[in-house]
């Protein structure tokens, strides 16, 4: 599971079956404040999540697959939760 910000989304004309009906969603993984961003990525959305938003997602191909109910999905990030709020605390 990882943290990210939703910054844009993908529009498609054709797409996979398993994709069907589900949006996706470019994302910016969050990192402690002095780390270096990793890359973005596409991840499906499972939760109506939107541009700005903080979302917790699956990145692992079998619990992706488990969440989306289909074994043979071809999808490996899917978006499992919209974050409310975040609190980091530092270590003294």
């Amino acid at each position: 599971m990882i943290l990210a910000k939703v910054v844009g989304t993908v529009v498609t004309t054709i797409s996979h079956p398993h994709y069907k009906n589900r949006r996706l969603l470019v994302v910016q993984p969050l990192g402690l404040p002095g780390e270096a961003p990793d890359d973005d990525f596409i991840a499906l959305d499972n939760t109506h999540a939107g541009i700005g938003d903080t979302v917790l997602i699956n990145r692992e191909g079998n619990g992706a697959r488990q969440v989306l109910g289909n074994p043979d999905a071809c999808v490996i990030s899917v978006i499992v939760g919209i974050v409310d709020s975040l609190y980091l605390q530092q270590e003294s």
